[in-house]
């Protein structure tokens, strides 16, 4: 019964760290990452054995918090992206699926009359099946709504918290062993998948939301811009119109300087149509009609404001993401440079842009800013305003969406964003 009491916890050690490394979002490279986890979950086992051999199976049943749950939790701190109750959740659910398979192993091992091949055979089909669901399912919705959902993580964790003390220290029995244990703590743990179903519809829910607010805003940014750019082309025809209807009189004042010998008034008069030709020429920035149009858009509204734009965009017709969706980071990021200039006095505004797409897509934003900047643990930089930020949990929706890199960094009182896609 001992031999087979360690078999179990060593399984349930793999299986329950396996699952949270798949609810891991990792700060580190995926190679970094499951190199530091399963060779922890290695150690772990490996200590579980040795301990009980000298203490004796009873004891790491009853200290398995202690020995397997706190480690974990501490390595998933190390490499998580997220803090405080996030991390916590992300930990809990690994666990609560972990319990979940373990009392299935355990209520068939009693009902089959205390015979282990009911039980292993219960853990051979039970663990590709909830691996797989937590991996296509529970973790693509768990992303989301970590990134998206701000409030609520402490009343959810709390729930899961209490689940937990329920299953090691108020029912500290084993499933299969007893009747009273064997019903108890699935009955629990029934409620529990319950209540975290629930969660995961809710989840479903908000990223639907998520998503279909996107696609609109795609839509409609994708309609904005090129009304907009239509407008400006439209303004440009007009005013070649008119050009086209003066210059029958240039010609005329130019023919008569010519033919009083007056050469140089001749050239002049030249020369100045050419510059108020070239000043109502239309500005091009790439080829792409709405980031053209999203740069065109933004540039003249930061010059009306004062600020100083240098930009360079070298762009290729073919890009490797959708437009629309880039013209919205674009969008996002030349919207938070032009608020951040307005908060400094006018000589000290400047605005700059350098667009790459050789030998990848890379961009960089840049402008002047006042005082020091805050970041979060995803290194987004956290907005004094409320309502303020959003932009920027937009722009690293996209570099997730799309295996992009982003940096924001604050030097020398110019703030900078960085993306390489």
């Amino acid at each position: 019964m001992t031999k087979l009491i360690l078999a179990d916890l060593l399984y349930m050690t793999a299986v329950g760290m396996t699952m949270a490394f798949l609810l891991l979002k990792s700060r580190f490279s995926r190679r970094k990452t499951i190199c530091i986890f399963f060779t922890t979950m290695l150690l772990l086992m490996a200590v579980e054995v040795a301990l009980a051999h000298v203490f004796g199976v009873g004891t790491v049943l009853r200290r398995y918090g202690l020995i397997v749950h706190v480690p974990t939790l501490l390595v998933s701190a190390l490499l998580s992206q997220y803090r405080g109750w996030r991390l916590l959740f992300q930990f809990l659910s690994s666990f609560l699926f972990c319990a979940m398979m373990q009392q299935a192993g355990g209520v068939a091992y009693y009902w089959a009359g205390q015979r282990p091949w009911a039980m292993w055979l219960t853990f051979l089909l039970l663990t590709p099946v909830v691996l797989w669901l937590v991996y296509r399912h529970i973790r693509p919705s768990v992303f989301q709504v970590l990134d998206k959902l701000q409030r609520g993580w402490a009343l959810i964790c709390l729930s899961l918290i209490a689940y937990w003390l329920i299953v090691f220290y108020v029912l500290p029995g084993y499933v299969g062993l007893d009747p009273v244990t064997t019903f108890v703590k699935p009955f629990f743990s029934l409620l529990m998948i319950g209540f975290y179903c629930v969660l995961i519809l809710l989840f479903s829910s908000v990223k639907r939301e998520a998503e279909a607010r996107y696609h609109t805003q795609l839509m409609e940014f994708s309609h904005s811009a090129l009304q907009s750019r239509l407008e400006t082309i439209q303004m440009m025809e007009d005013a070649v119109r008119i050009e086209r209807h003066d210059l029958r009189h240039r010609f005329r004042a130019i023919a008569e300087l010519v033919s009083q010998g007056k050469k140089e008034e001749a050239l002049n008069f030249i020369g100045a149509a050419q510059v108020q030709l070239e000043e109502k020429k239309p500005v091009h920035w790439c080829r792409p009609p709405v980031l053209d149009a999203v740069f065109t858009s933004y540039f003249r509204q930061a010059q009306r404001k004062g600020i100083r734009v240098d930009a360079h965009i070298a762009l290729a017709e073919k890009l490797p993401v959708d437009e629309a969706e880039l013209a919205i980071v674009f969008s996002n990021a030349l919207e938070n440079a032009i608020r951040a200039c307005m908060c400094l006095p006018k000589e000290q505004r400047e605005l700059s842009c350098r667009v790459i797409s050789y030998p990848g897509l890379m961009f960089e934003f840049s402008n002047t800013c006042s005082g020091a900047v805050r970041f979060d643990e995803l290194g987004l930089p956290i907005s004094p305003r409320s309502g303020h930020g959003i932009g920027s949990q937009s722009i690293a929706a996209f570099c997730e969406k799309h295996g992009a890199s982003y940096r924001y960094t604050v030097e020398d009182g110019r703030f900078s964003l960085r993306i390489i896609l």
